[in-house]
């Protein structure tokens, strides 16, 4: 490219947050943050940047297509920027808090950046806000995360969610107990599956597809897909995992009767490193999934602790909820003391400045955006007589 680049031009997929939206983003984050806090998830605040062999290693190695890597002038070792912080929470809790009492409850918030967006989500770098519940393998953890999730973003008022929830192992124990099929014919079952595609599934040769087919038609309602799965001939492995599914519905359904989950036995993309129930979050107010997780093992050999936990995308989950009312603003005549500032903040108010005495204070306050000025100790309304807030 020749030329100067435009100051305001930014690469593909980033992006400048400008008020009201940052303070708007910082403010539902720190919501979540506290309201995870009250349900025993203590923060951590992992670094943007890591050794790339650590960060990317064991179930990393999903999020190695996406992580952008430079060198450490320092260590000249090879560094990563995250693309996700759940892994960077199970590093954590392995190792400098390896000697915490089990299972472990822990938050973050925080800044991720991704080589390339998607069709659904362009953007490269967003906030994930997320929960780990690391060191127990009971179907009673699952619960407990699905349900925070749930609660948590009605707190900060999303409504009308739905719990999608889904095993990204299941087809694979279903293929494994085939006898190592051929791996042409099995790339082309995960994607017709990948596709919800019963004639494609259908119409591959050297495989028994009709099993799969079943397991596709197990989509819908939670309750309902259950009772379908539980009605097929599937191989032990299989049917423990639709067991563990089982557990943790009925689990959920013990605590919030309510909430609405559905079921895709079949979906696994963006599910790589997990090995149990997975979810995904949903709102009627939003079209892309306001957040995903599930079951996986902490370590980065494969022999980690039991875990589960979810992450939320902030740049979704604003657009699910309504615009915040603009704050009002009570412009603040020169050399106001500042013990009235100090009273004027404790009621609320953002107060602004002047900082030009010749000035006609009226216009100014107009003119910076102020809806009341302050006028011998009261608060009136710009443009008018009365005092106080409108």
């Amino acid at each position: 490219m020749n030329g100067k680049i435009h100051p305001a031009l930014l690469p593909a997929g980033l992006e400048d947050i400008l008020p009201p939206d940052a303070e708007f983003e910082t403010a539902v984050s720190e919501g979540l943050i506290q309201a995870f806090s009250r349900y025993g998830f203590e923060r951590v605040k992992p670094p943007l940047i890591e050794f790339e062999e650590n960060l990317i290693a064991g179930a990393g190695a999903a999020t190695a297509s996406q992580t952008f890597r430079l060198m450490d002038p320092v260590s000249q070792r090879m560094l990563g920027l995250r693309a996700d912080m759940t892994l960077q929470i199970a590093r954590i809790a392995t190792t400098r808090l390896a000697d915490l009492p089990r299972p472990l409850r822990l938050s973050y918030a925080g800044q991720v950046l991704r080589v390339t967006g998607s069709p659904l989500r362009p953007e490269r770098q967003f906030g994930q806000v997320g929960a780990e519940l690391i060191g127990s393998p009971s179907c009673r953890a699952d619960a407990e995360v699905i349900l925070l999730a749930a609660n948590s973003l009605a707190e900060v008022g999303v409504s009308d969610l739905s719990i999608d929830l889904g095993l990204p192992t299941l087809v694979g124990a279903v293929i494994q107990s085939l006898g190592a099929p051929d791996e042409a014919a099995t790339l082309k079952l995960r994607n017709a599956l990948a596709e919800k595609d019963a004639a494609a599934v259908g119409a591959i040769e050297g495989l028994d597809t009709e099993i799969f087919n079943e397991i596709l038609s197990a989509i819908g309602p939670a309750e309902s897909a259950l009772g379908i799965l539980n009605s097929l001939s599937l191989p032990a492995d299989a049917k423990q995992i639709v067991k563990n599914l089982a557990d943790v519905i009925e689990a959920v359904k013990a605590r919030a009767p309510d909430l609405k989950m559905t079921l895709d036995p079949v979906e696994v993309r963006g599910y790589e490193y997990h090995e149990g129930v997975t979810f995904s979050i949903f709102s009627i107010n939003a079209r892309e999934e306001l957040g995903r997780g599930g079951r996986y093992l902490s370590g980065n050999d494969g022999k980690g602790e039991p875990s589960t936990g979810f992450t939320l995308f902030i740049d979704t989950l604003l657009r699910a909820l309504p615009k915040p009312k603009p704050h009002e603003r009570v412009f603040l005549p020169l050399d106001t003391s500042l013990g009235d500032v100090g009273r004027l903040h404790g009621d609320g108010w953002i107060t602004v400045n002047s900082l030009d005495g010749s000035a006609d204070d009226a216009v100014e306050a107009a003119r910076l955006g102020c809806s009341h000025i302050y006028i011998d100790g009261d608060v009136c309304a710009l443009g008018a007589n009365k005092k106080g807030k409108n």
